[in-house]
């Protein structure tokens, strides 16, 4: 559900080069296994990017939902795969666990989106670190 302050960046599935790069690999017996994993990520695979959260569905049939709220996240890595055209990014979380978005089209331009929206959230003031007459600083 989307809430009306929310903007959405970006909100689609996998890069289809991602898919096409894979098939010309599957003519080979060793590229089959990954012909079938880039298969399964073009049918069920799906991305929405906003400045609050990031959402993934995916999983067999699509039937696996995840959210990360952007004031979650505390790093970012990526890997471009596909001659730069596409890439892996990695959210690594306040908690320490991570979560991975595969085949990311224009994912500099994500990575940049979400850094910028990580910095925004994390300057304005929350209200909820007084402590007593003082502030935190």
């Amino acid at each position: 559900m989307i809430n009306i302050n929310e903007e959405v960046f970006y909100e689609g599935g996998p890069a289809k080069s991602d898919l096409i790069v894979n098939l010309f690999a599957g003519l080979t017996i060793l590229g089959l296994p990954f012909t079938f994993a880039a298969i399964v990520r073009a049918l069920w695979l799906r991305y929405n990017i906003s400045n609050k959260r990031i959402t993934i569905d995916g999983g067999w049939f699509g039937k696996n939902k995840t959210q990360v709220a952007l004031s979650n996240i505390d790093e970012i890595r990526s890997v471009p795969r596909g001659f730069g055209s596409y890439g892996d990014m990695v959210l690594i979380l306040n908690d320490g666990s991570k979560v991975e978005m595969k085949s990311l089209p224009l994912f500099r331009d994500k990575q940049k989106f979400i850094e910028e929206n990580i910095i925004k959230r994390s300057q304005t003031i929350n209200l909820k670190e007084v402590e007593g007459f003082a502030t935190k600083s």
